[in-house]
């Protein structure tokens, strides 16, 4: 469905009119690196705690928030200073973690050492469950993230539908095929498109979400209408409106630059916040 983006922004006025009612505090940033076996190396990860977490002894929500091409888990405290605050407006703890430079957060089918996929389903997430006092369960882990990353968290959502209960979109690449020669993808990720063809048919969201049934998971996928992945994220909104999958859906004025995805993610927070919310008793 179609979601007019001005009632998003009315309850979003409303969320931070309430935090601004209440003493301004800050989340606490915790830097950590996670070994991971499948790939033999150091990961590192941001934490973002909310500041009641020291003096309170609940558990909390989940949402892994997933970086672009290029990025790390340093990238979105960068783009975002803000979402320190967030985690407090939200209570929840966001991960960030580092996905690599250009791993497109899938197991590479000719790169034996490039797990991501591997790496945040079975190492990373049962290590922050051990680590920090989450909530784990699907009902309140979500995941989303930006441009590489947004094709990340609806790939591995849409492939762990038990872990997760809710993903997001925020400019996505959810075809790659449409890019193969862009972004290393067939020299470093996937291979070449003739001789392993089925590789990119196997690896794009436009798939994968073949797999989903409706009421599976809460999807909310957003793109700026002058961002060069707007085509394909239009395609799979009326790919998943044909199969029937319910799912949020916004377009608003934007590229694919950090002032769209500055505002996005505050759209996606109040989304998650109230997928958490209707999941606890």
């Amino acid at each position: 469905m179609r979601i007019n983006p001005f009632n998003w922004k009315i309850e979003l006025a409303l969320a931070l009119a309430l935090l601004m009612s209440v003493p301004l505090l800050a989340g606490k940033v915790v830097r950590s690196e996670v070994f991971s076996e499948s790939m033999k190396l150091k990961s590192a990860c941001v934490v973002i705690l909310p500041d009641s977490y020291d003096s309170t002894h609940q558990n909390y929500p989940v949402l892994y928030l997933l970086h672009g091409y290029g990025g790390n888990e340093e990238s979105w405290l960068k783009l975002k200073p803000g979402l320190t605050n967030s985690a407090d407006l939200n209570q929840l703890i966001i991960v960030c973690p580092d996905g690599g430079y250009r791993s497109w957060y899938l197991d590479s089918p000719i790169d034996s050492t490039m797990k991501y996929e591997t790496f945040l389903i079975e190492e990373l997430i049962p290590w922050i469950d051990k680590s920090y006092r989450t909530k784990p369960d699907r009902n309140h882990r979500a995941i989303t993230g930006l441009s590489m990353g947004g094709h990340g968290a609806l790939y591995l959502s849409v492939r762990h539908p038990e872990l997760f209960g809710a993903a997001g979109s925020m400019s996505g690449g959810v075809d790659i095929r449409q890019y193969t020669a862009s972004w290393d993808l067939k020299e470093k990720v996937l291979g070449d498109t003739i001789c392993c063809k089925q590789n990119w048919e196997d690896h794009t969201v436009m798939n994968v979400v073949e797999n989903l049934r409706n009421g599976q998971i809460k999807l909310m996928i957003d793109c700026g209408v002058d961002d060069f992945f707007i085509g394909v994220n239009r395609n799979l909104h009326e790919k998943l409106l044909k199969m029937g999958v319910d799912h949020d859906y916004i377009e608003r004025p934007g590229k694919h630059d950090s002032a769209y995805w500055f505002d996005s993610v505050d759209f996606q927070m109040l989304f998650f916040r109230k997928f958490f919310e209707s999941s606890t008793p």
